[in-house]
């Protein structure tokens, strides 16, 4: 359905280069006390549709509306939102641990792991969680290299609530799963 992206290689600026003093377990658990969001990235390309618990999101810009989504290089994943240049993210709630555990690939997962979540599509065709607390769906607007993962930057051409709305949100903190407590 679409072809793939050149991902953008930013100019090097020797002058800024730092050494490293972190190893990349140091540097994990360190970023493991910042608590963020629990989300499912999902992604159709043509008839195919995947799905990946993502964490590392965020707002980019309100004019034009864009968010970032950072992506394992060679995974699965960065194939598929390559290659169809579209996703939506659909942000969690706390009764919906049990999907984000699934698409992380911590528990086994049906044949189709789509065929029990009540879904619709939008702008992208990116299935979008009926039950989820909100979405975005983006096009792929650009590609950038950061090290290990690719930022993929979306503009979003739709966002809203969804059923769980009010509910509370799920949270990733210290390699767990949490919420807000009495919300």
């Amino acid at each position: 359905m679409g072809c793939a992206m050149q991902i953008d290689t930013p100019p090097k600026f020797a002058s800024q280069v730092f050494p490293v003093t972190i190893d990349a377990t140091s540097f994990r658990h360190v970023m493991r006390k910042f608590a963020t969001g629990v989300t499912v990235l999902t992604v159709r390309d043509g008839e195919r549709l995947h799905g990946m618990t993502a964490n590392a999101f965020a707002s980019v810009s309100l004019s034009p509306t864009l968010v970032l989504v950072c992506i394992l290089k060679g995974s699965t994943t960065h194939d598929f939102v390559s290659h169809a240049g579209n996703f939506a993210m659909n942000i969690l709630s706390a009764d919906q641990e049990h999907l984000a555990m699934r698409f992380a690939k911590q528990i086994a997962a049906p044949t189709d792991p789509f065929a029990d979540v009540a879904q619709h599509s939008v702008a992208t065709g990116a299935p979008i969680f009926d039950d989820c607390v909100a979405y975005v769906d983006c096009r792929v607007v650009a590609a950038h290299n950061a090290g290990d993962h690719t930022i993929f930057v979306g503009e979003v051409q739709a966002a809203d609530f969804g059923s769980a709305r009010d509910r509370p949100p799920l949270l990733w903190l210290d390699g767990k799963y949490e919420t807000f407590p009495n919300r």
